[in-house]
């Protein structure tokens, strides 16, 4: 039976400059597509957070590039937690898919490994 199912993800960003912000974000989405075999058409909605110290540039942007055409996208701007990790993008997708929670495969990469290492099952 369909479900929707939240696919979470992050990563680190090395700049606050635009386009290492969406090849970071673009990365990310790559990875999380291919290790869950996402078709596009699957996706429901995706929502973007990048910490407040990435100002350059909208992570759903990379998803625009990457043809994320008629997906519904939204951004925001991450908590500043004192401590928390920097030049983060983090998002969760929303995915119409007949895969139980426990086949989701959610990805962090770079230095986001450290926010779910429960989680990280291989190296992306």
């Amino acid at each position: 039976m369909t479900m929707v199912r939240g696919i979470r993800g992050a990563i680190t960003v090395e700049r606050d400059e635009s386009e290492a912000i969406l090849a970071a974000t673009e990365r990310l989405l790559a990875a999380i597509v291919a290790e869950n075999d996402v078709d596009t058409a699957q996706i429901a909605s995706a929502l973007f957070s990048a910490t407040p110290d990435l100002t350059t540039a909208f992570p759903a942007a990379a998803a625009r590039r990457m043809g994320w055409t008629l997906v519904p996208l939204l951004n925001f701007t991450e908590i500043d937690v004192t401590g928390g990790l920097a030049r983060c993008v983090r998002v969760l997708i929303h995915l119409n898919t007949d895969l139980r929670q426990d086949q989701i495969v959610h990805v962090f990469l770079e230095g986001a490994r450290v926010l779910r290492p429960d989680l990280i099952e291989r190296e992306h």
